[in-house]
This record gives structure tokens, sequence and C-alpha cells, in this order.
């Protein structure tokens, strides 16, 4: 399995002039940390801090009984796509005493990944509902933890997820895998922009 901590990363060229936002929200233990290290060309940016047992009342930790670390303002990751142009990759917290900093992280965003951990597919509703009200692209990914299995139809069905929204599964500590989502999402951008261009104009009357 492909592991970040493997990769060799290459610099940032003095060149590059573009800068592209991307942001991966979900759940609280949904596996946002762990994409953006996988596939970040530098050592990310992030903000975990140690998980105590007064946050355990706060925050809803079934189904993440293993996890010792939060993330408690937001994960940064760098990819260079070419000499010109740059990814930026923001991972947002995902407890709903951090929602707060969504906005923000969501301000000048090129779009969005849904991080979705089956075991607990509610924790991502509030994502989905936010990038919606505010147009922004996304696409869920469905991330693999070992768990029961389920068909794209019946995640479709429990996210009520729009036919045209991109669905994939992935395993967030693969950095192959993360590729593969991140160019579904740039694709998905890409196709509604064209979209876009070709629908007819309406003449001012």
């Amino acid at each position: 399995m492909d592991s970040a901590t493997s990769e060799t990363r290459t610099p940032l060229g003095v060149s590059a002039a573009n800068g592209l936002k991307i942001v991966v929200v979900g759940g609280f233990g949904a596996g946002k940390t762990t994409m953006v290290r996988s596939v970040s060309e530098i050592r990310p940016l992030n903000t975990e801090e140690t998980m105590t047992q007064a946050g355990e009342a706060v925050d809803d930790i079934s189904g993440v009984r293993g996890k010792t670390a939060t993330t408690v303002a937001f994960d940064f990751g760098r990819i260079t796509l070419d000499a010109r142009n740059v990814l930026y990759l923001f991972g947002a917290p995902g407890q709903e005493r951090f929602w707060f900093l969504w906005d923000r992280l969501f301000s000048g965003t090129l779009g969005a990944v849904v991080l979705v951990d089956a075991r607990r597919i509610d924790d991502s509703w509030y994502a989905i509902d936010r990038l919606e009200r505010l147009g922004t692209p996304f696409i869920v990914a469905c991330n693999d933890f070992g768990g029961p299995t389920y068909t794209p139809r019946q995640i479709r069905e429990a996210l009520d997820l729009d036919p045209h929204v991109p669905l994939v599964n992935c395993d967030a500590r693969s950095r192959e895998s993360s590729k593969i989502v991140l160019i579904t999402l740039v694709e998905h951008i890409q196709a509604m922009y064209t979209d876009q261009a070709r629908a007819p104009r309406q003449e001012l009357v």
C-alpha cells in the first residue's frame, strides 16, 4: 500500500503563479488529515492535538474509539500541477464545535471532497448541505475502513445524493487512491463549467 512517508516530494518551482484551492471536508474521524498527508508533496501543516477524556463528552467518538488525535483548525498540503500552477489542499475539522471555521476555508475554493465514513454516514450531512447551499462543486469519496461494504446505490440513497455528483471509493492512506479522488473532482468541475458554457444564453428583452 502506498504511504506518504515513502514518497519523494518535489519542491515548488519559483515560477509558479496560480494557486488553486480544494477543501477536504467530512465528519469527525473520516480520514481528512490522512488524505492530505498521503497526497501532499510537502510535509503537511496540521493542527492535530491529543484527544482527552474531557473531549469525549463533547465529540461523538462512537466508531472511532482508536482515534488519539484530532484536528482543531485545519490541515494544509500542496501539489504542483505544472510550472505555473499549484494545488492547495485544506482539510477542515470535522467536529461540530469547529464548523464556524468552514466559511473561511470555503472562501475562494475551486471545489471540495466530502470524505465519508460509511460506518457514520450521518456525519456527512452537514458538509453536503453546506456545499449545496454555497453552490460549491463537490464529489463524495467513501473512505475504506475495512467495515461492511455498501453499494454505490445504497450510499447515494443514504446521502440523498444528486445523480450528477460523482461518488468514488478510496483509501485515504494511499497516495494513488487520493490522487484519483482529486482528479475526479477536477474533471467534475471541468465538466460543470463546460456544460455551463454550452448552455444557451437567455437574451434580454
